[in-house]
């Protein structure tokens, strides 16, 4: 679907031309391990089976000109024309923000010597935008895979993790968000029927089966928008540093080497209580990532699903990243029979959550949820997904016939 629409766009807004090369690359979904990333902890996310789509082609000049169908971006925003990036004309942050991910992405993927060509190109996603299920980099790494599609003699050519670390390097620098490897690494590196468990120290990654139709990943969007860029995501990350230093590391990613003993023992040399609970979180939270992954690979569901009610929790107290709509929507999904668990996922402050529930339940869960869901806010709404696949190109013969 993205990628028909991506076509249909394309040939819209460039007079009825055609593209010539087309490139996605997913949406994912933490399954548990929240705001341990860049504290060098570990994740679990799985890709999703929605994506992000970009498709264009090289033309003269120095004009590059994206064109989005994203639904939430204003008329007025859809069309970005900006100068390929050269030694002399640096690519710049810019308005629309969502531009600047792209805009990251080419300034990186050429560190800005001029070897891109200018190019047309037009996006179309499936991936739900804001809603904690990593569009961003969805977008940065389709872009990426495109830029390299387009480029086939670019040199050198970088592994799947050199990849991944270039399109967080974009988000950081280009749309402020001080994020941790999870989001690039399990869009370019995602294999269908799969989980990936990703120590974000050592960049490396533990694919964990999850073929078993009995059971189903259930997510819901509570349509309540956040923005990472914002002020609460960069304040916990200080926060982290902060909780890190009081306890004898350098920075937020020594918290990865200590237990949940070790965080108690030293409660009175915290500056205050958030740095305590900062620090609880992220420990735990890296104890009970690991422990899913165990439970996954046994076919542990009940198990699986315990952890990631803990894990919510600890999201709700300790980390101060939930909102009174993930909480409800969690607590109804638990009083479900068949649901293993469910928890906040991505970032927090609104979004989505996710649940491991029986196949068999996963429609009563849904109208369970519609029926004591509270009025007054959005209405939440449900799609499945089996984990996905990664990034890369895809043949437009199918898309441009149609």
């Amino acid at each position: 679907m993205a990628l028909k629409a991506a076509v249909a766009l394309f040939r819209s807004r460039f007079d009825g031309s055609e593209p010539k090369i087309a490139a996605c690359a997913p949406g994912r979904v933490n399954l548990i391990g929240e705001h341990t990333d860049y504290c060098d902890g570990f994740v679990f996310p799985m890709a999703l089976d929605r994506v992000t789509v970009v498709v264009g082609r090289a033309v003269e000049g120095d004009r590059c000109t994206i064109v989005s169908a994203a639904s939430q971006i204003d008329e007025k925003d859809a069309i970005v024309v900006f100068d390929r990036p050269t030694p002399s004309t640096p690519t710049q942050r810019d308005e629309p923000k969502w531009a600047n991910y792209v805009r990251g992405v080419l300034a990186t993927f050429d560190d800005n010597r001029g070897n891109v060509p200018a190019f047309e190109a037009a996006i179309a996603t499936t991936v739900p935008l804001g809603g904690g299920l990593s569009s961003s980099a969805a977008l940065e790494v389709a872009a990426y895979a495109f830029l390299d599609a387009l480029c086939p003699d670019h040199v050198p050519r970088r592994s799947d993790e050199e990849k991944a670390l270039l399109c967080q390097k974009a988000e950081h620098e280009y749309a402020g968000v001080p994020c941790g490897i999870m989001d690039q690494f399990i869009a370019v590196m995602g294999k269908e029927g799969h989980a990936l468990k990703i120590d974000c120290r050592t960049q490396k990654g533990d694919l964990v089966p999850l073929t078993d139709p009995s059971v189903t990943v259930l997510i819901t969007n509570s349509h309540v928008r956040h923005e990472l860029s914002g002020s609460e995501y960069p304040k916990r990350v200080q926060q982290c540093d902060g909780a890190a230093r009081a306890l004898g590391k350098a920075d937020r990613k020594g918290l990865r080497d200590l237990k949940l003993e070790d965080v108690e023992a030293a409660k009175s040399k915290f500056d205050d209580e958030l740095q305590y609970k900062r620090a609880k979180h992220v420990v735990s939270e890296n104890a009970r990532t690991n422990e899913a992954a165990e439970a996954l690979h046994r076919g542990d569901y009940t198990l699986f699903g315990k952890l990631m009610n803990e894990s919510h929790e600890s999201l709700k107290n300790d980390f101060e990243v939930s909102c009174v709509q993930l909480d409800t929507l969690t607590e109804l999904a638990r009083e479900v029979d068949g649901v293993f668990g469910s928890r906040m996922t991505g970032g927090g402050f609104g979004g989505c959550t996710v649940t491991l529930v029986k196949s068999t339940a996963v429609q009563a869960t849904q109208e369970h949820i519609l029926k004591k869901y509270p009025e007054k806010y959005p209405t939440p709404t449900f799609f499945t997904s089996a984990p996905g696949m990664g990034a890369h190109v895809i043949t437009l013969a199918r898309a441009v016939e149609e």
